[in-house]
């Protein structure tokens, strides 16, 4: 009894349980969001905003005396948790199956890695098409500095990124195929778009508009631009001005997985070939 006296009194503390309200409120914060992440992208997204909806309207007419629609919200929220846990009743297993093996607060950055590597994967797979068939493109990938300028000028899509979609866009003589395709985060955002063409006087007379472009984009914002020539096949990345030549499939998953998810490009090692035509 008196070491649970002891623990009383330690609680009852005015510092302790202020300390001990403030991790109740980081842990409860910490669970809605990792709850939030979970369902990010699935159908429960739109069931949420459907509840906050009818959560809405009934707090509306609670205070306007709607006596009637009152009613009918209500039984609308009291049933309505009965028929979430019957649709979402495979969600709901496969989280408490993850709860059980320790692996639901680890969800998220198993998630954001995996569509990471989606990416990287369409991407690369369509680059490496469209290079052994000479089909030109021009690829736009917006990071801090944002692109709707850009973006306005062309066609909206807002389109999931798959490698099928990216060729079908570039194919010769389809309506989509002249201009760049911009993406914002995962998705792309717009197709037949244009970009600043760059006036610099040292680019290499041999590179034609679809490079100049890229180096043009490159050098008002962050984008990480991917150009695929259409006379040689070659692939090239603009990052910061600089213009990286002639890179194997390889190079080019390394390059764009460093340029695009965060790695300063001053890490991006190797050979590469500037603008000027230069090899450093």
């Amino acid at each position: 009894m008196s070491l649970i006296n002891e623990f009383t009194q330690f609680t009852n503390n005015q510092w302790v349980r202020m300390v001990l309200n403030v991790i109740d409120i980081l842990l409860v914060w910490l669970v809605i969001y990792n709850i939030l992440t979970l369902i990010r992208g699935t159908k429960a997204v739109q069931l949420l905003k459907g509840i906050f909806v009818i959560v809405i309207i009934r707090i509306i007419t609670v205070y306007l005396g709607l006596t009637t629609l009152a009613w009918m919200t209500q039984q609308v929220i009291e049933f309505g948790f009965l028929a979430i846990i019957i649709i979402f009743q495979p969600e709901l297993r496969r989280a408490l199956e993850q709860l059980g093996r320790g692996k639901l607060f680890a969800r998220s950055n198993l998630q954001e890695e995996e569509e990471q590597a989606r990416l990287i994967s369409a991407m690369s797979k369509s680059v490496s098409y469209m290079a052994k068939r000479r089909i030109g493109a021009l690829i736009s990938i917006e990071r801090e500095t944002g692109l709707n300028d850009y973006i306005e000028t062309g066609i909206p899509m807002f389109s999931e990124i798959s490698s099928e979609l990216i060729i079908n866009i570039f194919i010769p003589n389809t309506p989509l195929h002249d201009g760049a395709v911009i993406v914002q985060k995962n998705k792309i955002a717009a197709a037949a778009c244009y970009l600043p063409l760059s006036e610099s006087p040292f680019i290499s007379k041999e590179l034609g508009t679809r490079h100049r472009a890229a180096i043009g984009i490159s050098e008002v914002t962050d984008a990480v631009t991917i150009v695929v020539s259409e006379e040689t096949g070659a692939i090239s990345l603009t990052i910061n001005g600089d213009l990286h030549r002639d890179l194997s499939i390889e190079e080019f998953e390394s390059r764009l997985q460093r340029a695009w998810f965060g790695e300063s490009t001053a890490a991006i090692s190797t050979s590469k070939w500037n603008w000027r035509g230069d090899k450093k």
